[in-house]
């Protein structure tokens, strides 16, 4: 068994010990926050940290009603660009901590006085010491190079700032999210069936919509990075404009499908892909009554769950997904070649 799947395994409880071990910091960080509340939330990050970012962006403007800017590092570590950061949260995402132009971002935001938060899963790292407030993700250390456990940590954790910054994020539903998790493992050996149908699969499409789009960003980049599968990812709006066109018979596409305000763009997207006789699988769960109703297949967790809390439950059956078909192809997807750990970029 990879690494990769015995971490996938492990986030019910990454996810209690995170919830646990910074919920006090956070009631503290809200206090703070009350009295200087940011007019913009700029989010720094790279690889599954800026998937994570990406759910922020949508989690943070949808609850709290702040602006939120996705960071671009090379306006910093490339064009020497100054940017005013005055009265402006600047979170930095990174897993390792050891992000060079990420913490570039930080350092200079922290500079003009910015409020400045460090998101990570390693106490000793640069991150956690340029960062003002920190708050870390209690993973324990991650050694399959595919990040799982450190991004539903992230997430969590963006959920949680969201809480401090006032958004209607009740830490009671947080609470829930490890049991649901746990609701999601148990699909493991559906999922290793289903694998085995794609295991010549060498290109795809993921698509989410909303929230779940930053999933369908994370899903597609563990297809590549531990099946080697070319695979696009696409908001459900942006892949009826044009990218639709890649589609014909058999093509394999992905769908994240909440119940709620994102599943009717979703529901027409997989109308037009049966009628190109597309091969669809879709992420779902027990409140989707009406994605039982559509001619694909169905990975769906027992629960019904509200839109706002789904990515953590539903990006794990995705994970599974890909250790189980990187196995399929037989390949390693702890060591995925030409990549390592901790990627260092300016």
């Amino acid at each position: 068994m990879s690494r990769m799947l015995e971490e996938i395994r492990q986030q019910p409880d990454a996810l209690e010990r995170t919830l646990r071990g910074e919920l006090k910091r956070v009631e503290r960080f809200k206090k703070l926050v009350e009295k200087r509340r940011p007019r913009l939330i700029v989010l720094a990050a790279r690889g599954t940290s800026d998937n994570a970012a990406q759910f922020g962006r949508y989690l943070l403007e949808i609850t709290t009603g702040i602006p939120v800017s996705l960071a671009a590092p090379a306006i910093y570590t490339l064009y020497n660009a100054r940017v005013d950061f005055r009265d402006a949260l600047v979170v930095a995402i990174s897993q390792s901590g050891e992000s060079t132009d990420t913490n570039l971002v930080l350092e200079e935001a922290r500079k003009q006085g910015a409020l400045t938060i460090g998101i990570t899963n390693e106490a000793s790292s640069s991150l956690a010491k340029l960062a003002e407030h920190v708050f870390f993700v209690h993973a324990r250390r991650e050694k399959s190079v595919a990040a799982t456990k450190t991004y539903t940590g992230q997430v969590l954790m963006l959920y949680l700032l969201a809480y401090a910054l006032g958004g209607k994020i009740r830490p009671g539903d947080l609470a829930r999210l490890p049991e649901r998790a746990h609701s999601a493992l148990r699909l493991e050996p559906e999922i290793n069936a289903l694998s085995e149908r794609y295991r010549f699969m060498d290109h795809a499409v993921v698509m989410g919509r909303g929230l779940n789009y930053a999933n369908a960003f994370e899903f597609a980049l563990k297809l590549m990075e531990t099946c080697y599968v070319v695979a696009e990812r696409f908001s459900s709006a942006d892949f009826l404009h044009g990218p639709i066109a890649l589609v014909e018979p058999n093509f394999p596409v992905f769908l994240f499908a909440p119940s709620g305000v994102t599943w009717p763009p979703v529901r027409e997207a997989i109308d037009k892909l049966t009628q190109l006789k597309a091969e669809t699988v879709v992420i779902t769960d027990a409140g989707n009554r009406d994605a039982a109703q559509t001619p694909t297949r169905l990975i769906r967790l027992p629960q019904r769950i509200g839109e706002l809390y789904t990515l953590i439950p539903y990006i794990i059956p995705a994970q599974m997904f890909a250790a189980c078909l990187a196995a399929q192809k037989g390949l390693n997807p702890d060591h995925p070649r030409t990549i390592t750990k901790v990627t260092r970029t300016l």
